[in-house]
């Protein structure tokens, strides 16, 4: 565990992709093959699972600790992170130990069949023989809250040089329905064979947002336009009369679409469909927000199935009769897509319609209906490029429209998280309704470290009220709000909400009474509202 939590803290105190890639390597090359296999499995979202609450964590310290709640919650307002708080005030370690982080872990798995006195025991047990930063990740991973900014992407370039490996076929392998438990790391990245397992979808190729003139791109018959939908992206699969439909963040959802395991049932053996999961109905796409109402639930009721209707917009084919496609051009890949469009007779299955325009001029044009068709602006694709893992600039770009924008007001703040947690740094901001104040939207990022710091300052000099972690703030700052979409929603007292909002300016130069009104945001709604 000693190794595992100095590598977390080395990851963590970088922000170089360079020095965080070194660590890795040096990491993976040091330890055992289960530690190996557990860090890849932690890095990509697969964890224990939960054996204790965060109430019994925090009545065990404080009882071990000697402190009363109050002095208890105080620190934790004031560290802003749990197992932070734990490790620092727990007694300081009188047992060394050595023990591996499979070892820990194994330790959390068999918490399962103990009763509440019993998992008591272990876990102080386990805190007493910890060092503060060991004692820090383990309670990281009984919370489930184990974070770290490391990207899949810089894993797996870690492995695949760490061990000799191609990247691809790394980033292919590690995808997918594993368990830790089940495997091993030879199994998993070491063996080749193990990379046609038949539920394992394809690493997703992903754009880069356009950064250059549309003049540079050479003539635009030589790209491929769509239309950037707004929905889940995804992978379906059939193999073997098996169906097993991914999202991209390798989460499996095959039980959430029941309608989308009837359409590909009718695909062929042995392919695999890139595209989007998208609310659509009568050959339209849907507000995002209906599609929102299906994620979170066990149990699809007949009323969810008709008011959120969805099916999957394919836009490109990366496997056909078991071959792997990833290599052959976009365009032949779209040849075959189209073809197999015409033997689906099925409504849940559309094919991603491609935008033709004689020009850059003319795309530019168009663009800007973007949102009346419920789309987030273009995608282009070069006619000759492969389908490549991750993230690559050059052949795919996402040209986003602009977004909504609206000034509101600072009303409501509260402290962050991690390295912010003593600053203020969540904001609920207010539009005018008449000389009130009515909250719209909350808002996390935007700023830079030195507005954050201003900000926090105004915020500590100017509470009105406290309400736990959060502060009710004399009004005096604007911010400009910048967000996707719009939409009526009972929940929120402004009767309206925001799709992806954040802070895209502090305006200094405007007062408080220059803000925007809730009558502007009713009109933004009648105009782009879904």
């Amino acid at each position: 565990m000693r190794d595992f939590a100095s590598l977390f803290m080395r990851l963590d105190q970088s922000n170089k992709t360079s020095d965080k890639l070194e660590a890795l390597r040096t990491y993976f090359l040091s330890v055992s093959d289960e530690d190996k296999l557990w860090t890849i499995a932690l890095f990509t979202h697969r964890r224990p699972k939960r054996q204790v609450n965060t109430r019994q964590l925090r009545e065990w310290c404080c009882e071990w600790s000697g402190i009363p709640d109050w002095l208890f919650e105080e620190s934790y307002q004031t560290v802003g992170d749990l197992a932070e708080t734990i490790s620092l005030l727990l007694p300081t370690k009188k047992i060394h130990q050595d023990n591996s982080l499979s070892f820990w872990i194994g330790y959390l798995i068999d918490l399962e069949s103990l009763e509440e006195s019993d998992k008591k025991e272990k876990i102080l047990t386990a805190w007493e023989m910890m060092a503060k930063e060991e004692r820090f990740i383990f309670i990281k991973l009984m919370t489930g809250g184990f974070r770290v900014g490391v990207s899949q992407n810089l894993i797996t370039q870690a492995v695949a040089e760490a061990f000799e490996l191609e990247k691809t076929e790394v980033a292919h392998r590690i995808m997918g329905d594993w368990n830790p438990v089940k495997t091993s790391f030879e199994g998993l990245v070491m063996t080749k064979e193990n990379s046609g397992h038949i539920s394992r979808p394809y690493p997703f190729f992903l754009a880069y947002p356009l950064e250059k003139e549309l003049s540079s791109f050479g003539e635009i018959s030589d790209w491929q336009i769509e239309w950037k939908w707004d929905g889940i992206r995804g992978q379906v699969i059939q193999r073997n009369g098996e169906v097993f439909i991914w999202s991209r963040g390798e989460e499996l959802v095959t039980e959430k679409f029941p309608e989308l395991v009837e359409m590909s049932l009718q695909l062929p053996s042995g392919t695999v469909l890139d595209g989007e999961i998208i609310a659509f109905s009568k050959g339209k796409p849907l507000p995002f927000s209906l599609l929102q109402t299906r994620i979170g639930r066990k149990n699809l009721s007949k009323k969810i199935l008709q008011e959120a209707p969805v099916s999957f917009i394919a836009y490109d084919i990366l496997e056909y009769d078991g071959k792997d496609l990833r290599q052959n051009s976009q365009k032949d890949r779209r040849q075959l897509l189209e073809k197999l469009s015409k033997e689906i007779n099925n409504s849940r299955f559309e094919i991603s319609p491609l935008v033709e325009a004689k020009n850059w001029n003319e795309l530019s044009r168009l663009q800007s209906q973007s949102r009346t068709k419920m789309a987030e602006g273009f995608m282009l694709k070069k006619n000759e490029s492969i389908y490549e893992v991750g993230r690559k600039k050059g052949s795919w770009w996402k040209w986003k429209i602009e977004p909504l924008t609206i000034d509101g007001v600072l009303l409501y703040a509260q402290k962050g998280h991690g390295r912010r947690a003593d600053l203020y740094t969540d904001y609920t901001l207010a539009v005018w309704e008449g000389d009130k104040l009515i909250p719209f939207a909350k808002a996390y990022s935007g700023l830079t470290d030195a507005e954050i710091l201003e900000v926090d300052r105004y915020v500590k000099q100017n509470t009105l009220e406290r309400f736990g972690p959060v502060r009710t703030v004399k009004p005096g700052l604007v911010f400009e709000i910048a967000f996707e979409g719009i939409q009526e929603s009972p929940r929120h007292k402004s009767g309206i909400a925001l799709r992806f909002p954040r802070i895209q300016r502090y305006r200094k130069d405007k007062p408080i009474g220059e803000a925007n009104t809730l009558e502007d945001l009713k009109s933004l709604l009648s105009v782009y509202g879904q």
